[in-house]
């Protein structure tokens, strides 16, 4: 009890010394006040219990108010504003104070004031503030006359060279807007364009050579920021100079081995993005033989964790879309075999003798798995070598079944996004993925996953449900159809696209058994919303679906016996409407499919409508389409079916013979062998 009294009374005491500084802040003596302000500076230093006190007991509104009079003298305000940023580096929760007092307006008013040293003070604070992840960095947008007036005062000083290229380093961030047609988010580069309007590039790149390094560094952060995902800013940054040298040129000097890994692995970012917005060759010399290498040398176990992290998730951007530079870094330093530390770290042995680092790096060593399972997908996304080389790496299938169902979702995401990559390989779907049962994981997360994780993992079963892929049977065997069905009807787009994709795939050349589910689970309903889909990939994948559902004679004749109505529908709405050349083409075929069935072929014979319309695309501009149509004529008259004369004879009345005969003429080879072929048939 003695202890608590005591602790209480400490408390007490505390709070009474934070109430006297606040206090003193309103003491009718500006001399006073002054010395108070200075006394509080000197006790929230390092000190985050006194920075709460005084929030709460109301010292901030009192020093926002004595930084904005202008009968208070420039030296109390600079040192309002230097307790303000003192107090911005406590916690979070003091931030979201700041920021509710309306901090930032106040701070940027301050910064029109025309004496240097309050300039920095707020400045500075303001850098502080943005940087927090808790701070809507909007509020830097909100008056449009805020941004070019920051502008200006870069050349004042290489304080505010600094902090400026700070604050705008961690304030252009992509700006997420949703999409009305779709309901997606969509990234939209606002923040980027504002700056790049107001002549970021142009005053910023001078600070490169800078002869301060933390002014070179922030400006070198700051055009990773502007240049990312952003064709304009970067095809503007390769034309520009600096001292007389191509920006290319400096970004490539920084990444020289003497510099701070923090400089090398910046500038690698920078020509990293512009390389990806199209502004670089991926064969330029500074790709290549600067860029990549220096990001595998990032990836190295010397490293610090979060520079193996971002050297590898920029590598595994930078070599995404592009084969040859996936073969290059493959073969670059060990690096397949080099990844698989990431997953042994920390070891027992670990060299790290700072505990306090040692505790970091356990905490964050899922960003490790998450990166290397990242670089692994990309690495692999198109060579087949490759993606045998990562298999082989040591219990390497075992690591993504781990890290399917690790806790963090972003891991999780990095482990199915890798088994995607890998899937793509023939050789891999029938011999690793069959050996470790990848599907049993696989969909054990399809079963309650965010949309992300949903889109990647739907994707990857795609795979696994191809014809020579072994895993297909105990997938469909699992009960699959369910849940593929109940993707179809996602607001996302592609969730429905995978969906119907995945079930295209199993329905290919599957048993009658099989195709009957398919049908009965989907139903006709939700079918036919699909082929009237405003996204022409899940309208694609759905005439896909249709195509392979009827095919084999027996099938085709059985499903349009109880569904023939309402595809003929299908198939003249899509044929009749303003649809791609692609959309048209598989539909013609689908019309084929129906035209080989036995039964089947009578529902176009006694549509009057539909032989009229394979007419018009036999005689289309389109190869495709005549091909397609012509084809649906062949198997309406193949002489060895049952009523083929009488179909004959109606097809001739109606000028089907004139068209073949002349399409006997076309100058594609193919169409014209079609043509022969079914002209045949009136000649046998």
């Amino acid at each position: 009890m003695a202890c608590i009294e005591i602790l209480f009374r400490i408390s007490d005491k505390f709070t009474a010394t934070s109430r006297h500084y606040v206090d003193r802040l309103f003491d009718p003596d500006p001399q006073n006040v002054l010395q108070g302000v200075i006394d509080m500076k000197n006790a929230v230093i390092g000190n985050n219990k006194q920075k709460a006190n005084l929030i709460v007991l109301g010292a901030v509104p009192r020093l926002l108010y004595l930084l904005q009079q202008s009968s208070s003298s420039l030296e109390l305000r600079t040192e309002c504003a230097v307790v303000l940023g003192s107090l911005a580096m406590g916690t979070e929760n003091n931030i979201k104070s700041l920021v509710d007092c309306h901090i930032i307006p106040a701070l940027l008013q301050g910064l029109l004031c025309s004496d240097l040293i309050f300039i920095e003070a707020c400045l500075r604070c303001l850098r502080t503030i943005f940087i927090s992840p808790v701070t809507p960095v909007q509020l830097l947008y909100t008056d449009p006359t805020v941004i070019p007036h920051i502008m200006s005062l870069l050349s004042r000083s290489q304080h505010t060279q600094e902090y400026i290229t700070q604050i705008f380093a961690h304030c252009c961030k992509l700006s997420l807007l949703k999409n009305a047609l779709n309901n997606l988010c969509v990234q939209t580069p606002e923040h980027q364009m504002v700056l790049f309007n107001h002549g970021a590039i142009q005053n910023i790149a001078p600070l490169l050579i800078s002869p301060s390094y933390k002014v070179r560094m922030q400006a070198l952060k700051c055009f990773s920021v502007l240049a990312y995902e952003n064709a304009q800013v970067s095809m503007t940054l390769v034309n520009v100079l600096v001292d007389g040298e191509q920006l290319s040129q400096v970004f490539a000097r920084m990444m020289q081995r003497d510099k701070p890994i923090e400089m090398q692995l910046t500038a690698a970012k920078c020509l990293t993005y512009m390389c990806r917005a199209g502004a670089i060759r991926t064969d330029d010399n500074c790709i290549i033989l600067k860029t990549l290498p220096c990001l595998v040398r990032m990836c190295s176990k010397e490293r610090l964790l979060e520079e193996r992290v971002e050297g590898a998730e920029t590598l595994a951007f930078l070599m995404e879309p592009d084969i040859e530079l996936q073969r290059i870094a493959s073969v670059t330093d060990h690096l397949v075999s080099m990844l698989a530390d990431y997953f042994k770290y920390p070891s027992s042995v670990s060299a790290i003798t700072d505990i306090k680092r040692l505790d970091h790096d356990l905490k964050h060593a899922h960003e490790l798995r998450q990166a290397a399972f990242k670089l692994y997908a990309s690495l692999g996304s198109n060579d087949e070598d490759i993606r045998k080389k990562i298999t082989e790496t040591e219990n390497m299938m075992d690591r993504i079944v781990s890290g399917l169902s690790e806790s963090s979702i972003k891991v999780r995401l990095a482990a199915v996004r890798c088994l995607h990559s890998l899937s793509r390989s023939v050789q891999q779907l029938r011999t690793s993925f069959h050996d470790h049962a990848v599907w049993k994981p696989l969909m054990k997360l399809l079963q309650n996953a965010p949309d992300e994780v949903l889109v990647m993992a739907s994707s990857t079963l795609c795979n696994l449900l191809l014809e020579f892929s072994p895993s297909k049977e105990p997938i469909l065997e699992s009960g699959v159809i369910e849940l593929l069905c109940s993707l179809t009807q996602s607001d996302s787009p592609a969730l429905r696209v995978n969906g119907i994709w995945a079930l295209m795939n199993m329905a290919f050349q599957a048993d009658q058994k099989v195709k009957v589910e398919i049908v009965r689970a989907l139903g006709t309903e939700q079918l036919f919303r699909l082929l009237s889909d405003p996204d022409t990939n899940v309208l694609m994948k759905t005439l896909g679906l249709l195509r392979n559902l009827l095919s084999t004679r027996p099938h085709i004749d059985q499903i349009m016996s109880s569904h023939g109505k309402q595809i003929m529908q299908a198939v003249t709405l899509i044929l009749e409407g303003e649809h791609s050349i692609e959309v048209k083409e598989q539909t013609l075929c689908i019309l084929a499919n129906i035209a080989d069935g036995n039964t089947a072929k009578e529902l176009i014979m006694t549509n009057d409508d539909m032989p009229q319309k394979i007419k018009y695309y036999m005689g289309h501009s389109n190869v495709k389409l005549q091909l397609a149509a012509t084809f649906c004529i062949s198997n309406l008259i193949w002489n060895e079916e049952d009523g083929s004369q009488e179909r004959q004879d109606k097809l001739r009345e109606m000028g089907f013979v004139d068209i073949l005969h002349k399409l006997t003429q076309a100058s594609d080879p193919s169409l014209c062998d079609r043509a022969k072929t079914a002209m045949q048939q009136y000649l046998a």
